[in-house]
């Protein structure tokens, strides 16, 4: 898994904390800053699911002795 889904994946998170709190108390600006995040961690999220993708069909591709990236 590419530390990229691991970081979009929490910042996903963060950004829906936010927005509950957001919404809770009435603070339009946490709610809008809560949705960015989110948003910003699907896209980050993808992006590393992409990399992993490239990886998969490298190795596959290549074969897994001659490509390194495919171990780690």
């Amino acid at each position: 898994m590419d530390k990229d889904r691991i970081k979009g994946s929490a910042k996903q998170i963060w950004g829906r904390i936010k927005q509950a709190a957001g919404k809770l108390t009435g603070d339009t600006k946490l709610e809008t800053d809560g949705r960015t995040e989110k948003a910003v961690g699907k896209v980050q999220n993808a992006y590393g699911g992409a990399k992993d993708k490239l990886r998969d069909a490298r190795a596959v591709a290549i074969g897994p002795r001659r490509c390194a990236s495919a171990r780690a």
